[in-house]
Parts: C-alpha cells; structure tokens; sequence
C-alpha cells in the first residue's frame, strides 16, 4: 500500500471519528425523548382515560406511528436539504411535539397527547436515521464500531432521559409529567448546534463519479443478507417495545410498585440497551456480525424466561436488563448486516424502505402491549418471546452457513 493511499485512509478515517463523535451526542440529546416518553407515556395515558383504561398506552403507539412516518420525511429532508440540516429538522419537530404534549396535559386533551407523542416519533427517527449517517461516512471497516459508538451514547440518553422525569415530572404540579415533556425543548436545541458542525460527505455524488449502477430496490431487499438483517431488527426491536412498554404499567397497575421504582427499572433497562454498544463493534469484528446477532436473540430468551419466573421486582429489573442487552447485541448486528447488503449511492432508498417496515412492525407492537397486559395480563407480553426469536434465529444461523461456504 503506497504511503498517499495509507494518508488518504487516515484523513478519512480523522473525519468519520469527528462526525461520529458529534453524531454520538446529538442522538443522545434527541434519543432521551425515548426514556421520557416510555417512563411516563402509558402512566400519564391512564390518568387522562377514563373508565376505559385499555387505550393507555395509545400514545406511545402514536409515538412509534410518528417513527414509521418519519422514515419517509427523513428520507425526504435528506434528499432537499442534506443530511445534516435534515438533522435539524427532525429536532425542531422533536421540540414541539414536546410542548404540544405538555399542553394537551394541561388540558386534558388525551388525542392531543397522542399528537405530541406522534410528533416526537417523527423526531424519534430523525435520531434513528444517525447510525446509518455514521455507517455510510465511515470506512467499510469502521462501519460496525461507527454503529457501536451511536448507540453508545445512548448511555447518556439512559440516564438523562429517566433523571429529567424525575426532576421535572411536579414542576407544573397538580398537572403531573407536563414538566418533562416541555424540557425535550432544551435538549432539542443543543442537538441541533452539534448538527450544524458537521461534515458529512455526498456519497450520491461519489456514486455518479464512481459510474456505479444503481440496483432496483425490489432488487436488493430481497437478497437473503437484507432480509435477514431486516427480521431479526425488526425481532429485536418489535420484542423490546413490546416489553418496554408492557412492563411500567405491569409493575405500578398490576403490582402495586411506584412511578419512581417504574421509571428507575426503564432506566437500568436502557442503560442495558446501550452501555454494550462501547464494545459491541469489537465483538462483531472479532466474532463476525451473525453470531453477535445470534447472542443477541438469545439473550432475548433469557429475558423472557426471567419474566415467567414471577412478578417481584428483580424479575422485572432482571428481564428488562436483559431485554436491552438483547437489543443491543441483535440490533446493533442487524443494522451492520442491513448497511453490508447496499452501496452507499443506494442508501437513501433502502434504509426508507427498512425503517419504514421496522417501525410500522414496532408501533403495532407498542399498540397491541396495552390491549395483551389489559385482556391476558404479564405473562402473554412474555410468551411471544419465544417464536419470534425462534424464527429469527434460525434465519441467522442459515445466513452464517452461507457467508462460511463462501469463504471457503
């Protein structure tokens, strides 16, 4: 390798270690709406119900609603604006659904809670969309720990998120949690001045120079990489949402435990989430993608086989840590396999595509949580572990067997 080739790598890599790092906290920043409004969402849902409590966690399911809708205007952003101040878009729209959450508290208004959270979905996505931001202005074998790095800082989104609530949730009291929905404002903002530093580079434009043809879509989404990628993300975050949104209201309706002691068990659980991600990109390149993934879906057992054992408090800290440990390990590895089947001129398309089926899979998940918790109680929310990460994982198996006979 010549001496301008080994400066080239290494001025490309400076620069996708600056983006990453400034990608990493602004998705923290945005990200902390996810342990806000899934702390406190279905809690302050049921306090607006009325006698008919079995529509408490419809907010959240608008939440995830404005997930899927905002794979197509990120997708949309991007192409007008570019990536980075796309970025800036999906904060803006993150800080008003804040307050129109909060406002909808003040008033009483459930639809319009159910709007404000649909809105910070639709930002919930933008942040989404900053993994494969750092994947595609990343080198091919930086890609994993790029992802790994994102969703490290989801760290700082664990622990600022659950501590907003607490701090601020009687900061407008008799009207409870409007305080921590009005501080996604703040948070907001500083993502965005992170977004305005920002150098990313036009892979459409190397794509045309490169003369690289631009494959149909139907084309690449059904190559065995993309689609297996796809099911065990969708597996891993459908399974989690499930849980996650299951869990506060199994814990404070269902047995008697506090907000505090619900919200702190979200806390340890999306510390679970991302704390491995400071290591899970090494795992993949030193045990390769599929097996991290196939860790991942079992753990996600194990999870499940901690919540059958019964209704203390450990086992709902216990399955919900390793609900996120799951998650982490199977999506981390499901985005790197996702971001392997495309070439970075193809981007855009693909990843509207996958984000679009993966968080429509996601909302439904959220949706029907409260209607399984409200109809067959805790233990149906764990049941449906065991055939989806039964599938999924056979799909990986079949995915490592033919990535070993093509190298051999």
């Amino acid at each position: 390798m010549s001496v301008g080739t080994v400066e080239g790598l290494e001025r490309e890599l400076s620069a996708a270690r600056r983006n990453v790092f400034l990608l990493m906290f602004a998705q923290a920043l945005l990200a902390s709406s996810g342990p806000i409004v899934f702390s406190v969402g279905g809690l302050a849902g049921y306090n607006l119900l009325g006698a008919d409590k079995s529509l408490a966690t419809a907010p959240l399911t608008g939440f995830n609603v404005g997930v899927a809708l905002g794979a197509v205007l990120v997708a949309i952003a991007a192409r007008l604006l570019g990536r980075a101040y796309g970025f800036v878009v999906g904060a803006l729209v993150g800080a008003s659904g804040g307050l129109i959450a909060a406002i909808a508290l003040f008033r009483g208004d459930f639809w319009l809670f159910a709007l404000g959270f649909m809105l910070v979905g639709i930002s919930s996505d933008f942040a989404q969309k900053i993994r494969f931001a750092a994947a595609d202005a990343s080198p091919s074998f930086y890609k994993p720990r790029a992802i790994s790095w994102i969703l490290a800082g989801g760290v700082i989104s664990a622990i600022l998120g659950p501590q907003v609530v607490i701090l601020t949730k009687d900061l407008f009291e008799p009207v409870l949690f409007a305080g921590a929905f009005v501080a996604l404002a703040p948070l907001c903002g500083l993502a965005i001045v992170l977004f305005f530093l920002l150098r990313l580079p036009d892979h459409k434009a190397a794509g045309a120079a490169s003369g690289a043809p631009v494959r149909p879509l139907r084309e690449i989404v059904l190559t065995q990489r993309f689609l297996t990628g796809m099911v065990c993300g969708i597996s891993s975050y459908a399974l989690m949402t499930f849980m996650m949104t299951g869990a506060p209201l199994a814990m404070v309706i269902g047995c008697g435990f506090s907000p505090e002691m619900a919200t702190l068990g979200i806390q340890w659980h999306v510390l679970a989430m991302f704390a491995p991600s400071f290591f899970t990109g090494m795992l993949i390149q030193r045990f390769g993608t599929e097996k991290v993934v196939a860790a991942g879906l079992i753990i996600l057992m194990g999870c499940a086989g901690v919540a059958h054992m019964g209704i203390a408090l450990w086992n709902f800290w216990g399955a919900l840590i390793l609900l996120g440990i799951g998650w982490n390990f199977g999506f981390i590895g499901a985005t790197a396999i996702v971001a392997s089947s495309y070439r970075p001129h193809e981007a855009d398309k693909v990843q509207g595509f996958h984000d679009i089926i993966l968080f429509g899979a996601v909302a439904l998940a959220s949706f029907s949580s409260g209607k399984v918790f409200n109809t067959y109680g805790w233990q149906a929310i764990n049941l449906m572990f065991w055939p989806i990460t039964g599938v999924s994982l056979v799909l990986v198996l079949l995915l490592l067997l033919r990535t070993r006979r093509a190298a051999v």
